[in-house]
């Protein structure tokens, strides 16, 4: 009997890393083959059938899986040098991937313990990775997955395992941008110097100069909190001198908007960024209770149907349920959407009743206005659009991917103005956490824009029931 010659085995060229990739962070972020720098990138075999099985449909995973393909399609039709010698990435992606993409082109026969079944993707990729840290000792052979169970399995095994980070806009929430800033006590001190003030459009100007000047952001609210409370806005900033702004004070009943007034310095905070017509995009960030959407939605009410800064509202939010999808509704986009809409609906009860004098009559005539106003959206159909003059809310945007988050701010044209609504404690999609979510995306990359607010809501202001639920649950 003769003995088969076992196949020819490549050896990588000695280099810092070598990462070995799981189907999920292709599905998740197709352009990760080209996030790792100077590192080497694998492929297995089943990572290639898991991407195909994943191809047909129109969601996210389905598209990603699709790009990850036609990725490596090009990269292996006009890669110089074969499959087996690696391909460079720098000549197909960004040229900070200077390392080589190797796919698995033998049949790999690794050694798993018996109690793993060797017949599911997972166990198949676990037995390459083992296989690659045999056959290269000399470098750090490394599992990069999103599936947390993956990565369990592969330390349990004794093998290097990690998530994929280059996606997240943030490694630590708590250092995310808050849109707000505690003055010190000697603020006007160690400021006061040469300071410069005139009044202009109802506000209060200052111009101050000192070592805080240069750490402040464009439409950042800072606040002092002595015997006379002080808060603004800064209106520029650069170098050693900053203009601060004061602000209206919507916590009086004659500055309400739409019969809302603010509880709280950051609701003001909030009023002050929703109401400014010089401020296109704004995000407001906060548990449950702490106003977000009533504030929203009385802002957008009172520039659409007072002010006339705008023809309608457009309200759109992703359908994740909490528990067990009811399956398909009947009826027009808007009906479909109308159920996911409850908080929409609560919030118009509360504006509709803080006019007391207008009598049944008038609340209904005020209701129907407002509905014809209002316009609910899905977010799978607003791809292509463009909105002229519109007060768009994205609700819920915690859920959203940062890919998404692009495209649906993009839809706005002349006049309009975006918010986003959400708390990052709350997502519900796979694959999402609070450093890589649309929302924190946003957040840390639109701070600082001449014309873009935010503010992260703090104190809730729903009930005294729901406030003791939310700390001790």
């Amino acid at each position: 009997m003769t003995q088969r010659k076992p196949a020819a085995v490549v050896r990588l060229p000695a280099a810092s890393k070598l990462f070995v990739l799981d189907t999920n962070v292709l599905m998740h972020d197709p352009t990760s083959l080209f996030r790792f720098e100077e590192h080497d990138l694998y492929i297995p075999m089943a990572t290639l059938e898991e991407l195909d099985n994943n191809k047909k449909g129109m969601s996210e995973v389905s598209r990603n899986a699709r790009q990850a393909s036609r990725y490596l399609d090009e990269m292996i039709t006009h890669g110089a040098g074969g499959i087996a010698g690696g391909i460079e990435l720098a000549a197909h992606g960004d040229k900070s991937a200077t390392g080589r993409l190797y796919l698995q082109t033998e049949a790999i026969n690794g050694e798993l313990p018996a109690r793993l079944a060797s017949g599911k993707s997972d166990n198949q990729i676990l037995a390459v990775v083992m296989h690659l840290q045999e056959l290269h000792p000399q470098r750090p052979v490394i599992l990069v997955s999103k599936d947390i169970n993956m990565r369990i399995k592969a330390h349990a095994l004794g093998l290097a395992a990690e998530d994929y980070f280059n996606d997240k806009a943030l490694e630590d929430t708590d250092l995310l941008y808050t849109g707000a800033r505690a003055l010190p006590a000697d603020f006007w001190d160690r400021h006061g110097k040469d300071m410069e003030s005139w009044q202009q459009g109802g506000c209060t100007f200052y111009r101050v100069r000192g070592p805080l000047c240069p750490k402040l952001l464009l439409n950042e609210f800072v606040y002092l909190e002595a015997d006379r409370p002080f808060h603004a806005q800064v209106r520029e900033a650069g170098g050693r001198t900053a203009v601060l702004a004061t602000l209206r004070d919507y916590a009086q009943q004659r500055h309400n908007v739409w019969g809302i007034t603010a509880r709280n310095r950051e609701q003001n905070f909030a009023l002050n960024a929703l109401m400014n017509s010089q401020i296109d995009f704004v995000t407001l960030l906060g548990q449950a209770g702490t106003g977000k959407t009533l504030l929203t939605l009385a802002a957008g009410l009172m520039q659409t149907l007072e002010h006339k800064t705008y023809t309608e509202i457009i309200m759109t939010r992703v359908t994740v349920p909490v528990g067990e999808d009811i399956g398909f509704l009947p009826g027009t986009e808007e009906e479909k959407m109308n159920p996911w809409m409850g908080a929409l609906e609560d919030n118009l009860d509360v504006l509709n009743k803080t006019d007391d004098d207008t009598g049944e009559w008038g609340r209904a005539a005020t209701r129907d206005l407002i509905r014809s106003r209002i316009k609910v959206k899905s977010l799978n159909f607003m791809r292509g659009r463009t909105f002229i003059h519109k007060y768009l809310i994205l609700d819920e945007a915690q859920n959203l991917t940062p890919k998404q988050m692009k495209t649906l701010i993009t839809r706005a044209g002349p006049g309009t103005k975006v918010v986003c609504l959400g708390n990052i404690a709350q997502i519900d999609t796979p694959y999402l956490t609070e450093g890589s979510s649309g929302l924190t995306y946003v957040v840390d990359r639109m701070k600082g824009w001449s014309h873009s607010g935010h503010v992260t809501l703090v104190r809730g202001e729903r009930s005294r029931l729901a406030d003791y639920a939310a700390e001790a649950l």
